[in-house]
């Protein structure tokens, strides 16, 4: 290696320490800060404008650098664990979380196996086990932590259709499906688009419910082409949990793969205000929730859960002659459960939270997100112009305002960000426009969303 480069990119030299301690001292300021603006998105034109060429053959150093991210490229990025950000499912990462995720990325871990990794892998674990508890599922039961829900559910159905192909050996199907509610979130979709699977949807009622007939329908119809049933259990439009126990008890006449998809929603049964809506999920081959949703971690996390882990090693242990030493051990590697090898410890700031603030706090704030969106819900349907689509379920209030078009609702949304006064972007159901509060972040307070709705009046 160049000594140059040697020097510049790995010796501890005064321009190292400069640039950690810059990188650290602006880490500092966000972390602490306590009233961080929602910001907003800017065009590439004014980007490019502002900040210049920042890839250069000599570099425009540390300093520079850092200036031209905190004042140019982070201001066009939404704050997404601002209390007023309403709007998708918002990220509300502890301090705690955030703290720890530098530790983590300063660390060099790896988190792929037990081999390299095993103390974070024993931490990550042992809060698989905790959520695995809290979901009613048995001791057991264990996963990883992956990117995202979309990899969740993508891993989880790869597993149920190796479990499927096991059982059926020379007798399978000409096509695989994969049933779900109609308002199944977009990524079972995607998942099946990716493993060349049919999607079998099937409808619900006004409440958007999943419930046991509709499968029951499905499964006879398809048969042993059935690779899986979704249950979801909290939606991201509306937070609606399916009827789980219903459709788990239909296990008793047919043999399919319950996965329950608990990405945003999941995480309310720590709530003893929610735990009694999720009735069924002890019975799951599979589950996924995601920690950077309502489980306060930073982005990005998800936990996937098997009720049998040998099932997902089965499935996904990758084989070639350099890893033989880690495929062919006993000790429990997080790449060996879901599409993955190459990974970083995400579930280390979930872990490290947990561990500092303990799981009281947790069902307290997630509770408080539950109050919440009661309340907000209460306060709408006292409004003459305002109107609630469906009683919340979770913490996701969604409401029309009455005679608004769809421009209507933008326009408003635009000048709620414009004047930063929140960030809640325009929803629909059925072809209707209407508006949404996502409330996962526990600072937000009953007066921010008052205050939203005044503004549509």
């Amino acid at each position: 290696m160049n000594d140059n480069l040697h020097s510049r990119m790995h010796v501890v030299s005064d321009e190292t320490r400069n640039l950690v301690n810059l990188v650290l001292d602006y880490s500092r300021r966000r972390t602490l800060a306590v009233d961080t603006p929602l910001d907003h998105p800017t065009t590439e034109t004014e980007l490019k404008r502002l900040a210049g060429p920042t890839i250069t053959e000599d570099g425009v150093g540390s300093s520079r650098a850092l200036a031209i991210f905190e004042h140019i490229f982070a201001p066009a990025c939404i704050t997404t664990d601002h209390p007023k950000y309403l709007s998708f499912i918002p990220s509300a990462p502890t301090k705690a979380a955030v703290a720890f995720d530098l530790v983590v990325s300063a660390s060099a871990l790896y988190g792929g196996s037990w081999l390299e990794g095993a103390g974070v892998v024993h931490a990550e674990n042992e809060v698989l086990s905790w959520l695995a508890g809290e979901f009613g599922l048995p001791t057991s039961s264990g996963g990883v932590f992956v990117q995202g829900g979309t990899i969740g559910n993508l891993s989880a159905l790869v597993a149920a259709r190796d479990a499927r192909k096991a059982a059926l050996g020379e007798e399978k199907p000409g096509r695989w499906v994969i049933v779900c509610s109609a308002e199944a979130h977009s990524s079972v979709a995607s998942a099946a688009a990716v493993m060349d699977v049919d999607v079998e949807p099937v409808p619900t009622g006004d409440d958007g419910i999943l419930r046991p007939d509709g499968v029951r329908a499905a499964l006879e119809e398809h048969g042993d082409a059935v690779i899986a049933v979704v249950a979801t259990s909290g939606t991201t439009n509306f937070g609606t949990i399916d009827d789980i126990a219903g459709i788990a008890a239909l296990k008793d006449d047919f043999n399919f793969w319950l996965h329950v998809d608990g990405a945003y929603g999941l995480a309310a049964m720590l709530s003893p205000l929610a735990r009694h809506k999720f009735a069924g999920v002890e019975s799951a081959d599979s589950v996924i929730v995601d920690p950077h949703k309502w489980l306060f971690a930073p982005f990005d996390a998800c936990a996937l859960i098997y009720r049998d882990p040998t099932l997902g090693r089965r499935a996904h242990t990758q084989r070639a002659e350099y890893l033989d030493t880690l495929t062919d051990a006993e000790e429990w590697s997080p790449s060996d459960y879901a599409i993955q090898l190459t990974r970083r410890p995400r579930g280390l700031p979930l872990w490290y939270s947990l561990a500092s603030y303990g799981a009281e706090t947790y069902r307290e704030a997630i509770g408080h997100s539950i109050e919440l969106a009661m309340q907000i819900g209460t306060e709408i349907k006292k409004r003459p112009n305002l109107k609630l689509v469906r009683e919340p379920e979770l913490s996701v209030v969604v409401f029309e305002r009455a005679d608004w078009s769809r421009e209507d609702y933008q326009q408003w949304s635009d000048r709620l960000l414009e004047d930063q006064r929140a960030f809640v972007v325009p929803s629909s159901h059925q072809g209707r426009p209407n508006a949404r509060f996502a409330i996962v972040n526990p600072l937000t307070a009953f007066e921010d969303l008052v205050d939203i709705l005044d503004t549509m009046e």
